[in-house]
């Protein structure tokens, strides 16, 4: 194991935890797997299906940001990363595969057994069900004008004509 690496994501989570050792496991499957290294720019693309400890260490390992379009955030609250690699093609769905004992584990005992774990136990993997996201795009901010504020025109919505953002678009639904 990377400790200097394992350091890194220790720094930027806050705290060691049986999550952000989930999150550091699967980007050593994908370096093993695909040799998904640091993205600088959207090279690689991971799409979390959480929002859990784990996406720190993706973050930390490969690049992979909100920021720079190449982290997605899929919520299906599901313990899985799909990396895709951009130049090849490549891609892969790891997924944590349930333990029937964590809850006789301590947090420390879960952290040490994942980190010391081969990814073949811990993670089964899988083609993903979806394609590759398109790459980031940057869009036109409309103000808003009900609150003034500025929002990306795919997020703007029409309201008695007039644009406005999410926050202060009223929905109207009648059970669909």
């Amino acid at each position: 194991m990377d400790q200097q690496l394992w350091q890194k994501c220790v720094e930027f989570h806050g705290h060691e935890c049986p999550g952000l050792a989930i999150g550091f496991k699967a980007c050593e499957a994908a370096r093993k797997k695909l040799g998904v290294s640091f993205s600088k720019d959207e090279e690689i693309v991971c799409v979390t299906e959480n929002d859990a400890c784990g996406v720190d260490a993706v973050q930390v390992i490969t690049g992979c940001t909100l920021g720079k379009g190449n982290l997605i955030y899929r919520g299906t609250g599901k313990q899985a990363f799909t990396f895709f690699r951009r130049d090849t093609g490549q891609k892969l769905r790891i997924i944590l595969k349930p333990r029937d004992d964590n809850d006789k584990l301590s947090k420390d005992e879960r952290k040490k057994l994942i980190l010391e774990s081969p990814v073949e136990e811990l993670f089964e993997f899988k083609n993903p069900s979806f394609d590759l996201p398109k790459k980031a795009r940057i869009f036109n901010t409309i103000k808003c004008t009900k609150c003034g504020e500025g929002a990306p025109e795919h997020k703007i919505r029409i309201m008695d004509n007039n644009p406005v953002c999410l926050d202060c678009f009223e929905d109207y639904s009648r059970g669909w």
